[in-house]
């Protein structure tokens, strides 16, 4: 698999999570999820930030936790 493809994959990837998580901030009635009771036990927030961690990295490196 080439870069550019690569770049795209990761690209779409956090593209689609972070329309998940304004979709549920705007259901949640929030403007950030730092707002939101659900903050620490949120399947789309971490979703969401893991996509980043892999768009950032293209998916190399070791584990990722908070």
């Amino acid at each position: 698999m080439s870069d550019e493809l690569s770049l795209d994959e990761w690209e779409l990837a956090l593209k689609a999570e972070k329309r998940k998580l304004e979709a549920c901030q705007q259901e949640q009635q929030v403007s950030s999820c730092l707002a939101c009771s659900k903050l620490h036990d949120c399947p789309i927030r971490d979703a969401y930030v893991h996509a980043v961690y892999n768009s950032m990295s293209k998916g190399a490196g070791g584990g990722f936790e908070f």
